[in-house]
């Protein structure tokens, strides 16, 4: 994003899609079909009336949520030029008002060195607007008082003496385990975190000891690997300057590669089984082609009592659920251990979100607010666009509201149908999907709370896009039989799920890992319901067209 002065009265201002982008070719049809310029630029008047700049704004918005869309968010948002860019998700929301807000704090004209005052005005209307969205996100927290946190504590104050800046608390939070707190109120843009690139734990680490000669002679071997090879034994070195991080971590991750065989035998019928099982017959695979040969040739480097499955895949969960993809100043991606800033949770509406870079003024890593964050409230941080089956996988929990991205993905054969540059339709998806249909706000006839990009493609599949002398009747024909069709599907994906057999009270009682697969499966089963629900109320709309229809005649 980029700001110019045009005149003494106007100013543009310039939202940039790169290039780079890899829908970058969906999004410049998009911006183009609602009619923006596609070179990003915004003109604003330095006088322009209160009503003006909201209008101004509102485009501004309309822009940056199509920029910052990601694939889901583009195949269910289904923009089209009769109507406004609405609400994606609550991670677009965020990301687009605070872009906006970055661009508006670096713009000023070109003749001047402080803000102009309409810039000041913009700043001010997009502050009142996070503040407002922000203010709508309910966190239902309950902290844990007598909880032991003594570990935590020595951490923070390791972190402090090695440089850390912090403006959160660590506490244990009901349901989630230790979360960041915040320590005062954080207003957008505040630093909450700010971490010195000197106690990171990168690859750099593994290359100043013993084993690394050793590993760097086999063959294919990732930096990860080693690093996770090095926190294996580093954990145990009394010596250790790390030692004190080391011994705030878990004894447990309770991650889905911990789930134990009950656990794994109540998600059938859903793919986080396969999901799972896959995942730790590739952990195993790795371990029995590494491990073994490295503590029988190397023992003194490799023992074999420090480096067993269980203490493997203890690391293996530290680095899935701990790690972060860090760029650091002269453009090398790493995956890194970051002190402290493990204790910030997920969120599908973060505080956080634009922290992995390292500032090369400071030479340190900073975690800034894209949201208000008050007083004893938990601080959230994003991990990226996942399912929930991908975070209890890897991270071991489920999110709290509604996730955006537990979609379904649905097997088409897209061989027989033509794709169309139509920008009505944009039907030229190489995949489709579902999700939860109370996430839409359409339910009406043609719509039923279901992708557009979906039922595009299936009205493509029967030839109704390609026929122009179809009859109405016909058209409703057809669509009953899409309609039928889906729901056909998603019934035979509930009954493979079954009924739900545990009780709420049984379920409190279960082990945590089995406990988390009936929540997961219960999940599952709400989703697919309100499928199968959206397209029986769709039959009912298209049946009631087609019974007119037919009196008509």
């Amino acid at each position: 994003m980029d700001t110019n002065q045009q005149q003494h009265d106007e100013y543009e201002l310039v939202m940039e899609l790169s290039e780079k982008d890899t829908l970058f070719e969906k999004k410049k049809k998009l911006l183009e079909v609602k009619g923006f310029d596609p070179n990003g630029k915004v003109m604003i008047k330095s006088n322009c009336s209160v009503e003006m700049l909201n209008s101004v704004l509102e485009e501004m918005i309309q822009r940056a949520r199509i920029i910052h869309s990601d694939e889901v968010d583009l195949y269910f948002g289904w923009i089209d030029a009769a109507h406004p860019v609405g609400f994606c998700s609550q991670r677009n929301e965020l990301e687009s008002l605070y872009s906006i807000l970055s661009l508006v704090n670096k713009s000023k004209s070109n003749d001047q060195q402080s803000q102009p005052k309409v810039f000041q005005d913009l700043r001010t209307a997009t502050l009142d607007l996070i503040h407002k969205f922000g203010d709508n996100i309910k966190e239902d927290i309950k902290l844990l008082a007598c909880q032991n946190l003594d570990k935590e504590k020595h951490l923070l104050q390791w972190g402090e003496s090695n440089g850390i800046k912090s403006r959160l608390n660590i506490a244990n939070v009901e349901g989630a385990g230790r979360g960041a707190i915040a320590s005062e109120d954080l207003e957008v843009g505040d630093i909450a975190l700010e971490i010195p690139v000197s106690v990171i734990i990168s690859e750099d680490v593994v290359h100043k000891t013993s084993m690394f000669p050793i590993l760097e002679k086999v063959e294919g071997i990732s930096s990860e690997t080693m690093l996770l090879l090095w926190s294996m034994k580093e954990k145990h070195d009394i010596n250790s300057r790390f030692r004190t991080y080391f011994d705030s971590l878990p004894e447990t991750f309770n991650t889905g590669l911990s789930f134990g065989i009950e656990a794994i035998m109540a998600l059938e019928g859903t793919l986080l089984l396969e999901e799972i099982v896959q995942a730790k017959e590739h952990l195993r695979s790795q371990y029995d082609d590494l491990i073994p040969s490295l503590c029988k040739n190397y023992p003194d480097i490799f023992p074999p009592e420090t480096y067993t499955w269980d203490e493997f895949l203890w690391a293996c969960e530290l680095w899935y659920s701990n790690s972060m993809k860090i760029m650091y100043s002269d453009g090398k991606l790493k995956t890194c251990l970051v002190p402290i800033a493990g204790f910030l949770n997920h969120s599908i509406s973060p505080h956080i979100m634009h922290y992995g870079r390292v500032d090369s003024t400071t030479n340190s890593l900073k975690f800034p607010l894209v949201r208000q964050c008050k007083a004893g409230k938990q601080c959230y941080l994003t991990y990226g666009n996942l399912s929930s089956s991908h975070l209890i996988s890897f991270y071991g929990f489920l999110p709290n509201g509604d996730n955006p991205y537990d979609v379904i993905p649905l097997d088409f054969d897209l061989s027989e149908v033509d794709n169309t540059d139509d920008t009505r339709h944009m039907s030229n998806w190489s995949t489709h999907m579902v999700r939860a249909t109370w996430l839409s706000n359409n339910h009406g006839i043609f719509h039923y709370g279901l992708p557009a990009p979906l039922l595009e493609h299936l009205r493509e599949a029967r030839g109704l896009l390609s026929q122009s002398s179809i009859t109405a009747q016909e058209k409703l024909e057809i669509e009953l039989e899409i309609l039928e069709d889906l729901q056909s599907t998603f019934d035979a994906m509930m009954q493979n799920l079954g009924e739900s057999e545990t009780e709420p009270l049984v379920r409190e009682n279960c082990d945590w890992d089995v406990k988390l697969a009936l929540d997961y499966k219960d999940l599952q089963r709400r989703i697919i319901s309100s499928i199968v629900n959206s397209c029986y109320a769709g039959r009912q709309l298209v049946e009631s067209d087609l019974q007119k229809c037919t009196n008509s005649t």
